[in-house]
């Protein structure tokens, strides 16, 4: 039986056989591996390590900044994705440079570096040179998704962090990308369309800038029009945050991709009922229609958001082990945003 069709069999099961089979898959999926070997583990660093405490240190941090910005959750989605999507999941995204990832045009606006900074100064304090940024980073967004109404799973650890990045092997996938490129994408990183479909419901919080939907909104496909399949209302409320253009000097407004879970940052099942009712923000969101898989996928995150919660579970794990770096590859940084050659406080 195929892996997503075996998925979707535990839609069936009671809640308690769910998640002993929730823990099962999840060490399975880092077993089998996507691209690379895998040597995570559940717990790492309790049992195979000595920082016993790191993940309750995470946590508390992520507690911390939650209670004062709410919007850290869909930071560090953003940030996990922009990480996992590029190079794998190795915390390349975090490294400052003049040419580094988070220099390049698709990761304008990223956000939540403070936050993986303090984390990390906290655990180099109790644990220096143990605890990866790449881990750091994992727990801190399952942490944060959680604290959102999201959520809480396992997230296997061991990771250890690149030594490089680049702008130039940047490629994240447009908004406005047709459904099966942005397929054939999750597909060239080991993720299904399952993956596909519930991982682009992570747009049911968070922000956007102007300029990703200004074709929809103004000139769709040179038209000249806005997107036909957009509700006149819709348009005509996004109009008046998205103006056609900006005044000199004005920036790029943001506007929330799910109005219904807005400033709370809460995490809801809404963001699919608004699929079905063409009332997506994003062009790449609202195509998840134009398939018959995942036009189904849609249907049943839309009605129930204990299916959403457990396919992200499942999903969220998945991009984790990402061409993940394990053993003697990569280092522990003692600075996330730097590597240890390049830190002064080593020399």
């Amino acid at each position: 039986m195929e892996r997503s069709e075996e998925r979707k069999r535990l839609h069936s099961l009671p809640i308690l056989v769910i998640v002993v089979v929730l823990s099962l898959c999840q060490l399975s999926e880092a077993a089998i591996g996507l691209q690379t070997p895998m040597k995570l583990r559940r717990s790492f660093y309790k049992y195979y390590n000595t920082c016993k405490d790191a993940e309750a240190y995470v946590n508390h941090q992520v507690q911390i900044s939650w209670k004062s910005d709410k919007s850290i959750v869909a930071k560090l989605l953003r940030l996990t994705y922009s990480d996992c999507f590029v190079t794998g999941c190795d915390a390349s995204i975090l490294l400052n440079g003049p040419k580094s990832e988070k220099t390049a045009l698709e990761n304008r606006g990223l956000g939540g570096f403070a936050l993986i900074d303090d984390i990390k100064k906290v655990l180099e304090e109790r644990c220096p040179g143990v605890v990866s940024c790449a881990d750091i980073l994992q727990l801190a967004t399952r942490d944060a998704v959680h604290l959102s109404g999201g959520p809480s799973y396992i997230i296997l650890t061991g990771r250890r962090d690149g030594m490089t990045s680049s702008a130039s092997s940047v490629n994240i996938p447009s908004p406005s990308m047709s459904v099966n490129e942005t397929l054939a994408y999750f597909n060239s990183k080991g993720l299904d369309v399952r993956d596909m479909a519930t991982l682009l419901g992570a747009h049911t919080l968070g922000r956007t800038h102007c300029r990703n939907i200004e074709d929809r909104l103004y000139n769709f496909k040179g038209t000249k029009r806005p997107d036909p399949t957009m509700k006149p209302e819709l348009v005509q409320s996004l109009r008046k945050q998205c103006p056609e253009r900006l005044r000199k000097g004005q920036s790029d407004p943001l506007v929330y991709l799910n109005p219904e879970s807005g400033s709370h940052y809460s995490f809801t099942e809404s963001f699919y009922r608004r699929v079905n009712n063409n009332q997506a923000i994003l062009g790449v969101d609202q195509q998840l229609l134009y398939r018959e898989d995942t036009k189904d996928l849609t249907d049943q995150f839309a009605a129930s958001l204990q299916d959403f919660k457990l396919s992200i579970a499942l999903s969220m794990n998945r991009m984790g082990n990402i061409n993940v770096l394990t053993g003697n590859q990569g280092e522990i940084r003692r600075t996330c945003s730097i590597t240890n050659k390049d830190n002064p406080l080593l020399k």
